[in-house]
């Protein structure tokens, strides 16, 4: 009935951020490239009537890029979203969307003028029925097909530079599987050949930006179809776990009593379908994923290699990693030094943080020990416990931006590998987004975590450590003024009291010790420093 309940509510909402939205996918928006939709509040496009937003051209990022990539032309997701379309909606204020019918993460009401900030909870934490309901909702969304998203089922080249397209539906769970494959899927060379040192959301600087949109938009896509706004996406705090606390069927299921690579028939994600996972065989036919069915979830957890990943993160892991102080560095991919991107996503060691892609560390640890679905990166989000997972890595990103306050200039610019420039938008991300804009805490994006959450006396903390920060940056400034201020006292008071002393033997008046009673009452006390 729960089921039922919640399929009947999508008739009446409208799904949120995702790939290619429907009213684009089409003949005449390709060969214009353009992709402006009307807001249905007011039939224009971009609700240019209500001064929500305008048809635009799009402004791409000129910044060089690293060395990584040596093509140019030959991937449609080079300058996203340009190869499809060059000009969509760009929204005012705090409206967003592909057609500016939306809020900015963060805003709600009629005029998105609301600000709000809601608290993503430990998933041990929920009550009995929040899990299930929760639980509930990744099934429904497995079984929903998005309204106002498909995905491509073949290239620019292949839909004939836009005049036969090529999209199909999908459902709204596998929607962002499906954008997960297509950000980190090889390039196709032609022939067989691929190209495979690329990826536009993982191995540099734009992985955890990317990743905290994809978690922002598929949490927004979970409220609308339920309809439930106060919907927060669970975490699962895996520092120091001996097992996969959450592989039992109360859960994110239990393993199968005959076959330990499959999930337990009396969970509920038993019967899921993976997509997406069969790259080679997209390569050698140069083809993308088309989202049909590739069998069950396949998961093994802790029966994984384990010279690669001896055992799951620890809090000494966790604090190591978060103490760095260059979020990117070197070359900006995964074999970048003592970075903090390159230590929490794992390609460097969690203890030295000195790259070492041989091993997998903290978030790529996590992947490897599942032993399954999870742990091949472009069909990774397969598995439900990849929400669980990212939501906590990006708590430990948010840790580390609350710590270290870095500006935006501190998210590198340029000569990062491609996708990845603070001004590159994100593939595959329609509305667009660019890397630079949730490089910011997550409250100002609506959002925290709850063990996160400071009692008054941290928050007066918070408030105070950007001072006391600049004060370290002076301290030799201060000292130095104290003690040039400490001589400068001695000596005036070694003058007055000379003089007081001069001034006492030779004058035949002497001051009295108290004030006559009349004037008592006139006198004032005051400290002088």
């Amino acid at each position: 009935m729960l089921l039922f309940a919640l399929g009947f509510l999508l008739i009446t909402l409208q799904p949120s951020s995702g790939q290619f939205p429907r009213v684009c996918a089409n003949m005449q928006s390709l060969l214009s490239k353009e992709c402006c939709p009307s807001w249905d509040g007011d039939g224009s496009p971009c609700g240019e009537l209500s001064s929500r937003g305008s048809c635009q051209n799009i402004l791409l990022s000129q910044a060089p890029l690293g060395p990584q990539f040596p093509f140019s032309g030959v991937d449609d997701r080079e300058d996203w979203p340009s190869v499809f379309y060059n000009r969509t909606c760009r929204c005012e204020g705090n409206f967003m969307g592909f057609n500016c019918g939306e809020c900015k993460f963060g805003f709600s009401g009629l005029n998105c003028t609301e600000r709000q900030v809601k608290t993503r909870r430990n998933i041990f934490q929920l009550t009995a029925s929040e899990k299930n309901k929760f639980l509930a909702y990744l099934n429904l969304a497995k079984n929903i097909p998005s309204q106002d998203y498909v995905i491509a089922t073949g290239t620019y080249a292949q839909m004939n530079n836009g005049s036969n397209p090529m999209f199909r539906d999908i459902n709204v769970y596998d929607l962002f599987v499906w954008m997960h494959y297509y950000a980190s899927r090889d390039t196709l060379l032609g022939g067989s050949n691929v190209w495979r040192d690329i990826d536009f959301a993982h191995e540099a600087p734009g992985f955890l930006p990317w990743h905290r949109v994809f978690l922002l938009m598929w949490e927004r896509q979970i409220q609308r179809i339920t309809g439930d706004e106060n919907f927060t996406i669970p975490y699962w705090d895996w520092r120091d776990a001996e097992d996969c606390e959450v592989c039992n069927d109360e859960y994110m299921g239990g393993r199968h009593p005959t076959n330990p690579n499959l999930l337990s028939p009396a969970s509920i994600f038993s019967s899921w379908q993976v997509i997406c996972t069969r790259s080679e065989e997209y390569n050698s036919q140069q083809a993308l994923c088309s989202a049909t069915g590739e069998g069950p979830i396949r998961r093994n957890p802790g029966n994984n290699d384990k010279s690669r990943t001896p055992r799951l993160p620890s809090s000494a892991d966790v604090e190591f990693c978060l103490s760095l102080t260059q979020y990117e560095s070197g070359p900006m991919d995964k074999m970048a030094n003592y970075s903090f991107r390159n230590t929490l996503e794992g390609f460097a060691d969690p203890q030295t943080a000195i790259s070492n892609p041989a091993q997998s560390g903290l978030h790529n640890a996590l992947h490897i020990y599942m032993n399954g679905s999870m742990s091949q990166v472009q069909g990774s989000a397969n598995d439900p416990i990849f929400v669980l997972h990212h939501a906590f890595v990006d708590s430990i990103f948010e840790r580390w931006l609350r710590r270290h306050r870095p500006m935006l200039e501190v998210y590198p610019a340029a000569n990062a590998p491609i996708g990845h420039n603070r001004e590159n938008y994100m593939v595959p991300f329609i509305p667009l987004y660019r890397n630079g804009e949730f490089f910011k805490p997550s409250r100002e994006l609506g959002y925290d975590y709850e063990y996160l959450q400071e009692p008054a006396l941290q928050s007066f903390q918070d408030f105070l450590t950007p001072f006391l920060q600049e004060a370290r940056q002076i301290w030799a400034w201060l000292v130095g003024a104290a003690v040039f201020g400490g001589i400068v006292t001695v000596v005036l008071t070694g003058l007055v009291r000379a003089c007081r002393k001069k001034k006492g033997g030779t004058s035949s008046e002497i001051q009295p010790l108290l004030v006559e009673s009349e004037d008592y009452n006139n006198i004032s006390y005051q400290s002088n420093f």
